[in-house]
Formats: C-alpha cells, sequence, structure tokens
C-alpha cells in the first residue's frame, strides 16, 4: 500500500544510519527513494510490490514497456528470483557484485511484480558493489526495482543533486554518498549457452566479457525491447547535441576529450575511464549553462569508450 502522496519537498540526507533506517520504512511502506549505486544514482521501490513500482513509472514518466532492474543483496536472493544457467553463473563468479545486469528467466515462484518485467519472461538482475545500495536491500528486506533517478529519457544523475534538480516533489529522500564511481549505467547481457548478447555496453566491457567465459559476444540486431536503455532516444539534454565536435560553433558549449579548447573536459589526459566517470556530469553542467546548443568532442571507440559513445549517440538522437 502506497503512502498518500500531499505536495511535499524532495529532501537530500547524507548516508548513514539514521538515514538508511528511514529509506527502508519508505521502501516498505510503498515509497520510492533515490540511492547512491556505483553506476548512477538509483529510484528504488519494492520490487515485489506492483504499486511501489508503479510510483517509480509515475516518478520518472517512464514508459510501461521498458522492464526495470531488479538489485539484490547477495547471489542467494538473486537465485530465489532467477534460473542460473551455467554461463550465468560463470558471469556472477567474475563480476557480481559490480556493474553487470544480466536477464535471466524469471522463476514462477520469485514474487516479483509482472510490472517489473514489463510482460516479458525474463528478470534483469544485478548485485551491485555500492554498499548504499546493499544496505538498503538488507534493511528493507526486499530485492529492489531500481531504473536511474530522474525524468525518463532525460540525462542520468551521477549525483545527489542531479537528482533534486530531474526529481523534486516526486520523490521524498535521497540518500547522498557523493558521486558515483563508474558514471555509466551497468552493463547488459543475455547469457546463452553458445554466445552472450550484449543489450547495453557499460563498464563491464565486450573484451572482459569473452576472457571471463571464452564466448563470443554479440550485439542484439533484434528492434525489441529486453532490457533498459535500449530506447533510441535517451540520456538526453533539453539541448540539441552535436558529436564528434573537433572545436565550438556559435552558441555551443564545448565538452572536450584530451587536450583542446573546451568549456569542459571529460578527460586532459583522454582517459576514457575518467571520461566516463564526468560524462553525464558534463551533460548537467551543458544543458544549465546559457549556450543553446551542446557539442561533444570524438570518444574513442574502444573499451568503455564503446559504452560512452552508446549514450551519446542516444542523446543526440
Amino acid at each position: 500500500m502506497t503512502i498518500p502522496n500531499p505536495a511535499f519537498s524532495t529532501r537530500i540526507c547524507p548516508y548513514g544510519r539514521e538515514a538508511l533506517r528511514e529509506a527502508a520504512l519508505l521502501i516498505r511502506a510503498g515509497e520510492p527513494v533515490a540511492v547512491p549505486t556505483e553506476t548512477v544514482y538509483g529510484l528504488a521501490a519494492d520490487a515485489t510490490d506492483s504499486s511501489a513500482v508503479a510510483a517509480i513509472y509515475s516518478a520518472k514518466g517512464r514508459p510501461s514497456f521498458n522492464p526495470l532492474i531488479v538489485h539484490v543483496a547477495d547471489k542467494e536472493m538473486a537465485e530465489q528470483l532467477a534460473v542460473f544457467s551455467p554461463v550465468a553463473e560463470k558471469l556472477a563468479a567474475r563480476f557480481w557484485p559490480g556493474a553487470l545486469t544480466m536477464v535471466l528467466p524469471v522463476r514462477d515462484t520469485s514474487g516479483l511484480s509482472p510490472l517489473v518485467m514489463a510482460g516479458l519472461p525474463t528478470v534483469a538482475l544485478r548485485l551491485p558493489a555500492h554498499p548504499a545500495m546493499r544496505a538498503l536491500i538488507r534493511e528493507s528486506g526486499r530485492p529492489l526495482a531500481a531504473p536511474s533517478a530522474n525524468r525518463s529519457g532525460a540525462i542520468s544523475p551521477t549525483r545527489a543533486e542531479h537528482v533534486l534538480a530531474s526529481l523534486n516533489g516526486k520523490v521524498r529522500l535521497i540518500l547522498d554518498e557523493g558521486p558515483t564511481s563508474e558514471g555509466l549505467e551497468s552493463t547488459i547481457v543475455a547469457p546463452e549457452a553458445d554466445r552472450i548478447r550484449l543489450l547495453r555496453p557499460g563498464p563491464v566491457t565486450a573484451q572482459m566479457l569473452e576472457q571471463a567465459t571464452g564466448l563470443a559476444v554479440v550485439t542484439s540486431g533484434d528492434e525489441k525491447i529486453e532490457a533498459p536503455g535500449q530506447l533510441e532516444s535517451h540520456y538526453a539534454p533539453s539541448k540539441p547535441v552535436r558529436l564528434n565536435a573537433l572545436k565550438a560553433e556559435k552558441d555551443e558549449y564545448l565538452i572536450g576529450f584530451g587536450l583542446m579548447p573546451c568549456n569542459i573536459n571529460l578527460s586532459p589526459d583522454a582517459d576514457v575511464q575518467e571520461a566516463a566517470a564526468n560524462l553525464f556530469a558534463a551533460l548537467h553542467i551543458a544543458d544549465a549553462s546559457a549556450a543553446t546548443q551542446i557539442a561533444v568532442a570524438p570518444i574513442p571507440d574502444a573499451g568503455i569508450g564503446i559504452a560512452i559513445n552508446d549514450r551519446l549517440q542516444r542523446a543526440a538522437a
């Protein structure tokens, strides 16, 4: 049952014992709470409560055909929700806890809200590395559905203030544990017996997946939505975005990479890992600037650069 929702202002609370206890009480009452993970800030709610999951979709303005990632505190909780194949077991052993989400067959006995799966026979599961998210799962005693804590389709939040700017009045509480470390949403895969389908690139790269399993990693060419982050337009600022820009045109805010004149630089040392961590924060700053358009310098399309370019292409769509 969801708490009646009078007009209220969203509060940012530094992560700690009292804030965690309050957040867990809200979760158990069917309210969504914003919480950091190592990737981006998530909007978390009880994945077994359809009213709570519906509150996530409502707060974000998210289309109901777009499934949610369910976060678990440990592997045992994950095994109660989904069926793990030998390939999935190998991936979990190598990359959990961490920034890998696996799309697996959901168990009939999972108890998950059907809204989480958006009508699919699979569920997207992740065991996060961030202590705040894992503590909230344990404290609330529930697996938590948690998409990024922002309006649907907008720039993902990597700081508590990004969440506040996007969802003020839509959520009661934001747990603040500073900027996220990875800066990009998790990699999403669908493990199969003889291959791994990559549904969304992220911090766990295709090369890392191949090294861990010895299997080929293929990009899914299907048009159907199987996991979050597959919509053509996503992660988007309110201003037009021009990619592969070597200099700023009139009225453009230039996000640079490597040594170049620009308004803000993702990594002066041309480090793609640093660029990934800084990407969404830079887009937030550019979107808030006086410029009418945003330009972004070329990013190498290798390693985590593939994930950066995926986000930028969707931001520019």
